[in-house]
């Protein structure tokens, strides 16, 4: 019954810190269909080609991988256990630090568009001709994203529409408002879009640079809790080498204390990245 009742108390201790680890929105909304978030986290993160039920079958096979591994090393079920779970996560937080990375290099590049197109309208392009234009001219990384906006507003002519759907694929609060502001001027007209597009490409360049530095100075807060969380799993590997130390962790009082440490490792990784992180600008234009 010990580890009935410290299984219980962990659960007791997930469900108190909740409302602070996964805090709910402040506005009801429907959530989308699990294979459809995945293959939103896989196109996000530049791997469009991972479809939903691939990144379940990898997260499949590196679970049974972790898992026989950690029974190989240890002998111990209870860390098996913990390890496969761990694998299961693995592609999943992989695809995360994929997509964050690519969204802070894409967050770098809004100034130079803006530049591009406030070089392109006062040369006498169109407005549908300087979005275009970065197609050839724009970011590399930008480059796939406004040549299929090119494709799509030669077969439509509609700007308005392809310019929505280019939204919808940047998917970024800074892409938001520069689409926004070129929609504006496609409706009402104006000479004042280059002073605008040179006001947003500071402001851009300006929190660019801030979250950088702050980045840089809060960049030990992820490495202490990277740390804190492999060196416990770490230690126990090696003690679980040892016979007599197996035995003991093999007891109920060791179940219990594995699978403590295992919650205690989640709460305190999820926490210490909480502190850590930045806000993301929210996107008050999106879809």
């Amino acid at each position: 019954m010990t580890w009935l009742w410290g299984l219980v108390l962990g659960a007791g201790l997930v469900l108190a810190a909740s409302p602070w680890l996964w805090p709910a929105g402040t506005q009801p909304r429907v959530r989308p269909h699990r294979a459809s978030r995945l293959d939103a986290l896989a196109a996000e993160a530049g791997a469009p080609r991972l479809s939903a039920p691939l990144i379940v079958l990898l997260s499949l096979a590196s679970a049974l991988v972790a898992g026989a591994l950690a029974l190989v090393m240890t002998r111990l079920p209870v860390v098996a256990l913990v390890a496969a779970v761990a694998g299961l996560a693995a592609p999943i937080m992989i695809l995360r630090g994929a997509r964050q990375r690519r969204l802070q290099s894409r967050r770098a590049l809004w100034p130079d568009v803006c530049d591009l197109l406030v070089a392109s309208t006062r040369s006498g392009m169109s407005l549908p001709e300087s979005v275009a234009s970065l197609a050839d001219v724009g970011p590399e990384l930008l480059r796939p994203s406004f040549q299929r906006f090119r494709a799509d507003f030669a077969a439509s002519g509609h700007f308005d529409s392809s310019i929505s759907r280019l939204k919808d694929e940047l998917a970024d609060a800074t892409a938001d408002r520069i689409i926004e502001t070129l929609r504006m001027a496609r409706q009402v007209g104006g000479t004042e879009l280059p002073q605008v597009l040179r006001a947003l490409s500071a402001a851009v360049r300006a929190d660019v640079a801030a979250r950088g530095e702050v980045a840089a100075k809060q960049s030990w807060v992820r490495a202490a809790a990277i740390i804190a969380v492999i060196a416990p799993w770490a230690i126990l590997g090696l003690l679980s080498l040892r016979p007599e130390a197996a035995r003991a962790y093999a007891s109920p009082g060791g179940f219990v204390l594995i699978v403590a440490t295992a919650i205690i490792s989640v709460v305190a990784y999820r926490l210490m990245s909480r502190i850590g992180r930045l806000p993301e600008p929210r996107r008050w234009f999106g879809s």
